[in-house]
């Protein structure tokens, strides 16, 4: 089962997916907002790790209160990111277990150097962290580390990998799309290089 613990949340945050099942983690703890207590009072067993897809501070801004709190383990691409405690790099390509699943993990930079997508080929699940969007949106490029030609590359990349009957997108911001999710990436694809 896959909950946003920030969908009702008004401050700034990115999206905060704890996925349960045979091994519960949480993909991005969010910033400035209480995610522990949300995490006390949804989870039926032990977390057992925290994924990032970047480490934008709208996505780790909680980190440091998960770890302390729950005692875990933090999983992401690049563990020398200054300020942010990796203990696991997670290799582009290797497969990591996300709930009941095994999810590819796909280095997308153009928005973060550091940034991963997880897809899960037979549940059709893409987390696509700051990359997409719903409606074709698509990660800010005028950021530290942002590049437009490289965001492109990363969005075509997960166009090649992902199947055509994803069935659900759970992005960074905004809402999870589970109607014709696979039509929203084609879309940033095409406004990516308009924009």
């Amino acid at each position: 089962m896959i909950t946003n613990l920030a969908a009702d949340v008004q401050a700034f945050t990115s999206n905060v997916f704890l996925v349960e099942g045979e091994r519960t983690v949480l993909v991005d703890p969010g910033a400035n907002f209480d995610v522990v207590d949300s995490i006390r009072s949804t989870l039926e067993d032990d977390l057992e790790a925290v994924v990032l897809t970047h480490t934008h501070p709208d996505h780790v801004g909680n980190l440091e209160a998960v770890t302390d709190a729950f005692d875990v383990e933090v999983w992401g691409y690049d563990a020398e990111i200054e300020g942010v405690a990796i203990d696991h790099e997670i290799a582009d390509g290797e497969t990591v277990q996300l709930g009941d699943h095994e999810y590819v993990a796909l280095h997308t930079p153009g928005h973060k150097d550091d940034h991963l997508c997880f897809y899960a080929d037979e549940p059709g699940i893409l987390f696509a962290g700051d990359l997409v969007f719903q409606n074709g949106s698509f990660g800010r490029t005028d950021l530290e580390e942002g590049d437009r030609a490289t965001l492109i590359e990363s969005i075509d990349r997960v166009l090649e990998r992902i199947d055509e009957e994803l069935t659900a997108l759970h992005a960074g911001h905004g809402p999870s799309i589970t109607d014709d999710p696979y039509e929203h990436v084609e879309l940033a694809s095409r406004m990516a290089r308009q924009a």
